[in-house]
């Protein structure tokens, strides 16, 4: 009998065994799915291949394959299924590498940090502490913690992506497709509830605690951050642990302490991502256009163009607001929260000011995650106008007091404006009269009278 090439060992060194859909549309299908050979490179989905081939090679578990189809078709309360996107970040964060669960020491030194960081922000800010508690999570952990509020920032959207698509075919498709249309809309759904929970796995390589992309995303009142990746930040800086650890701590509970004492905040940013949802539209001639352009005879070029955005909507005028309003609300927030953790550090802590300037090339630039994430959602979570934002925040303070900087933040009618983030110095000029201030505080009063 003649020895066949899956028949013999492969002298290359590689122990992986052969996939047998190697170079095939089925290997991006499958991968997709998140059917993924193990031992691969970026392997992270449930194991779909059973070491039952010819002399020990894999073949795809077609149960397994039809139980994750199934599941994509499965009925599930709204657009994004909940579970599927926390499975596959689940699976996405095990395969990034180890994430052991945090140490009792871990857990004491971040509860001591947190302890300390509201003694020095009590003297930058009269708002009210709003963390009543601490915690130190795993990358695991805070998956499991920020996966709801992630799903509501995800929800709409993904339910207005999934209707674009939908709206945009003529209407003579629409009748000839029929139950066709809905079984695309689910596994449109279910590719969305996938991909989000690729994202948020490599995002939780990343982020250093829950408020750390400058909303709030775990419990109300938990001040929790995660040990092993500010260790990995800190490499490198030439600082301390103990100091690293605190500046991250003290951005933490400058976060609650906001929004806590304006409880309109994460509503306004969350009904900006939902603007930007409803303003999704699908260009489908430019679809069409591209769709000219593949060759029929070589497959892989269709299965590039899906996997680069073939249906990604252009951003709309609409959104466009929707995210120049997210951007300011963002930059505004973190702006704050530079400022109090600077005047919570002074004269308290020496690497403050380098370990400051780190974290805005980090929030302005982004890391690889962020970038996957935006690219998945269409939302760049980052403040563009972040130094402005201290800038005006400190030129408030600086002439009127803290008291003053603060009290903006009572309603979102009397925040900064883009325009005032470019004159940051003529913002901060207090009024000449009393009757400029007094004016002030009526229209506040008005406005929060107004709200009750």
């Amino acid at each position: 009998m003649s020895d066949h090439g899956t028949d013999r060992p492969d002298d290359s060194g590689d122990d992986t065994p052969p996939n047998p859909f190697a170079g095939t549309p089925f290997e991006a299908l499958f991968s997709q799915l998140g059917f993924t050979q193990p031992g691969t490179p970026g392997s992270s989905g449930p194991a779909g291949f059973l070491p039952n081939g010819p002399s020990g090679g894999q073949v795809p578990d077609l149960n397994a394959l039809m139980a994750q189809v199934q599941r994509m078709f499965a009925p599930h309360e709204g657009t994004v299924d909940a579970s599927v996107t926390l499975e596959v970040a689940r699976h996405t964060t095990a395969a990034a590498g180890p994430d052991p669960s945090t140490t009792p020491s871990q857990q004491a030194a971040v509860a001591d940090a947190v302890q300390l960081a509201e003694m020095w922000l009590d003297h930058a800010t009269d708002l009210p502490r709003g963390a009543t508690t601490s915690a130190a999570w795993s990358r695991a952990e805070w998956i499991e913690h920020t996966a709801g509020t992630w799903h509501t920032l995800s929800e709409p959207v993904a339910q207005h992506v999934v209707d674009a698509m939908s709206q945009a075919m003529p209407d003579e498709i629409k009748t000839m497709a029929g139950p066709l249309i809905g079984m695309l809309s689910q596994a449109g759904s279910a590719m969305f509830a996938q991909q989000l929970g690729r994202g948020l796995g490599e995002l939780a390589g990343e982020v250093l605690s829950s408020t750390d992309i400058g909303l709030p995303l775990g419990p109300t009142g938990v001040a929790a951050v995660l040990p092993a990746n500010i260790e990995a930040f800190g490499d490198g800086l030439e600082l301390s642990s103990t100091d690293v650890l605190l500046y991250v701590v003290l951005r933490e509970c400058a976060h609650h302490r906001l929004f806590a004492s304006a409880p309109w905040l994460k509503p306004a940013l969350v009904a900006a991502v939902e603007e930007y949802g409803r303003g999704t539209k699908i260009d489908l001639e430019a679809v069409e256009r591209r769709a000219a352009e593949f060759d029929p005879s070589r497959p892989q070029e269709i299965v590039d163009a899906l996997q680069n955005g073939l249906f990604d909507p252009e951003p709309t005028p609409e959104q466009r607001h929707a995210l120049d309003r997210l951007e300011h609300l963002l930059a505004l927030v973190e702006g704050w929260v530079d400022e109090v953790v600077t005047q919570a550090t002074h004269d308290r802590m020496p690497a403050a000011t380098a370990l400051a300037e780190t974290m805005r090339r980090r929030r302005a630039s982004g890391g690889p995650a962020e970038q996957t994430f935006a690219s998945l959602v269409g939302l760049q979570l980052r403040p563009r106008r972040l130094r402005d934002a201290v800038n005006l925040w400190a030129a408030v303070r600086d002439r009127q007091g803290a008291e003053v900087r603060d009290r903006f933040w009572q309603h979102p009618d009397v925040l900064p404006t883009p325009a005032d983030l470019d004159d940051p110095l003529g913002f901060a000029e207090p009024s000449t009269d009393a009757e400029g201030d007094d004016a002030f505080d009526a229209e506040l009063r008005r406005l929060l009278d107004g709200d009750e």
